[in-house]
């Protein structure tokens, strides 16, 4: 699963924020999602299946990422996404 996560960072408060590829290596298009798990640092980190904050596809990983980071790199936006997916 490592190889999948394509991006990766640590809020001030704690939680990863993370982008995984969901599509299957070298299979078009690529599916990407942005995730935060809210256990990072604990025992319990990366168990289970986290709840997409959203998804994006790309002709490349590179494509799918770029949208995606524009979301992961602001705190505001996450805090924002997790409000209207109920989450928080």
């Amino acid at each position: 699963m490592a190889d999948d996560i394509l991006y990766q960072r640590l809020m001030a408060h704690g939680p990863a924020i993370r982008i995984r590829r969901t599509s299957t290596s070298g299979m078009t298009p690529v599916t990407a999602v942005l995730e935060i798990d809210r256990r990072a640092g604990t025992p319990r980190e990366g168990i289970g299946i986290l709840p997409p904050l959203v998804e994006a596809q790309g002709r490349t990983e590179a494509e799918a990422l770029a949208v995606l980071v524009a979301h992961a790199s602001d705190d505001r936006t996450i805090v924002q996404l997790l409000h209207r997916k109920g989450l928080r």
